[in-house]
């Protein structure tokens, strides 16, 4: 199994290697050369499995000989030790036809750590076979960072710095990043929004002699590592509900696009999914593109679903690679636009864009009515997130096909939302409960690449 880059002009990589690159030398993002194929026989035989066991089924045709299938499976039963619930992600039934796929159940009580986790034992393996040590640097929107500090902490190979938006992420998601005492990790707040932070880590991936100088890995989405563990609950979830004998559709909260490109890619392995549903907030730019405006970045606005401030989706650009019929020539002129403003959807790949995806968006009002009215109708307390999830699950959804929304993080994450929305202020686990408590260690930094870089290199391990 080999990696290519979107944009065609840097080598191909083996698994291993592409997870411990990340960004391509030419600024692309890693895919497979061809995506392995599971058959109905091989779905329908998921029904009834753990969800190890089914992640190591789906996830295994990508790895080559990169691990062993017994390092793979031990991997794994790592990987998803420390979660809450015994179904790591169990399904809610919310109405008729209507579910919820609840992803709030590992460390830091957000989906990411479906991903995070396991690349953070996958790098464990990898570093320690070759001796070597990286330097993570990730850019986070909320949930990103605390679970790649929570999968990192503590380990011999790596030092990890986050980026975070200063004063753009909820207080928990905050704190979740600056209260390890973990000398490897380090929480850097940002003068600026997400797509500052998106944009400084890019810049480093592109600075060849900082990049080789410290040995630079990335664990944001643009970690083809990162997709691959997030396809996994696609597949869980669907067979729960029937697959592959009826189809079924999922709406995903989104802003990077990272996690529903991860049901894309459970599609064109097999998975019979009908509709793959973006749901954006007032940052919308992902929906004005599905629905022929165009890709055009706006001004970040700040929301009560702070993980999906972002005008620059990165990991749309894996989606134009396949609409454009893996042309890496005709996506690297399209990022070349985005850099100056943003560009037009041809007619074909616009097009191929909608044989996958549908959208929709929700307002700031349209997210606390759906926390409220959702609370009411079925007892479930969702996060912003999840809500403008629900709220544009709602709207478009085929009442004869199975529709999951993903629910992305725990409401106890935003609790001034959920509280103005509802009327109750949900609690953290107990496991986090002294999280107020703990003293915070976080460095302020300029929006400056070279106050960054700076910073880093005066940071990390010898």
């Amino acid at each position: 199994m080999k990696y290519i880059s979107t944009r065609g002009q840097a080598p191909a990589l083996t698994f291993e290697e592409a997870m411990l690159t990340g960004l391509a030398r030419d600024g692309g993002l890693y895919v497979p050369e061809t995506i392995p194929q599971m058959s109905a026989t091989d779905i329908a035989a998921l029904a009834g499995l753990s969800y190890e066991e089914t992640a190591f089924r789906v996830m295994r045709p990508f790895i080559g000989d990169s691990f062993t299938d017994d390092e793979f499976r031990d991997i794994i039963a790592r990987a998803y030790a420390g979660f809450g619930h015994a179904a790591r992600a169990p399904l809610v039934q919310l109405a008729p036809g209507h579910f919820l796929l609840e992803l709030f159940h590992g460390p830091t009580l957000a989906f990411k750590d479906f991903a995070m986790q396991l690349i953070g034992q996958l790098f464990e393996v990898a570093l320690k076979r070759r001796g070597e040590r990286v330097t993570i640097v990730g850019a986070t929107s909320g949930d990103t960072g605390s679970a790649a500090i929570e999968a990192f902490r503590g380990l011999d190979a790596v030092d990890v710095f986050i980026l975070f938006p200063h004063g753009r992420v909820s207080e928990v998601q905050r704190r979740q990043m600056t209260t390890p005492a973990d000398a490897n990790v380090h929480a850097l707040a940002l003068d600026g929004d997400f797509d500052d932070c998106q944009a400084r880590l890019k810049d480093m991936f592109n600075d060849f002699a900082f990049r080789d100088g410290v040995r630079l890995a990335g664990v944001n989405s643009i970690n083809f590592a990162r997709v691959l563990a997030q396809v996994v609950y696609y597949f869980s979830s669907a067979v729960s509900l029937g697959a592959p004998g009826r189809k079924v559709s999922f709406t995903v909260p989104t802003g990077n696009f990272g996690d529903i490109f991860a049901g894309y890619i459970a599609k064109r392995m097999g998975l019979p999914i009908d509709r793959l549903v973006v749901a954006t907030n007032q940052n919308d730019i992902l929906h004005r593109c599905l629905t022929g405006q165009g890709y055009f970045k706006g001004e970040t606005i700040p929301s009560i679903s702070p993980s999906m401030d972002i005008q620059v989706s990165s990991n749309f650009e894996r989606a134009l690679f396949y609409a454009y019929g893996q042309d890496g020539n005709a996506v690297a002129q399209l990022m070349d636009e985005l850099s100056t403003g943003g560009f037009n959807v041809s007619q074909g790949a616009m097009e191929a864009l909608r044989e996958s995806f549908s959208s929709g968006r929700a307002s700031e009002e349209e997210t606390l009515a759906t926390i409220a009215a959702t609370l009411k109708s079925s007892g479930e307390l969702l996060c912003p997130h999840s809500a403008v999830g629900v709220k544009v699950a709602e709207e478009t959804r085929d009442t004869s096909v199975p529709m999951i929304t993903l629910a992305t993080a725990h409401p106890a994450k935003f609790p001034d939302a959920v509280e103005k929305a509802s009327g109750l202020r949900p609690p953290l686990p107990p496991r986090m409960a002294d999280l107020y408590d703990r003293p915070e260690r976080v460095c302020r930094i300029d929006n400056d690449l070279v106050a960054i870089e700076t910073h880093i290199k005066g940071q990390i391990t010898a």
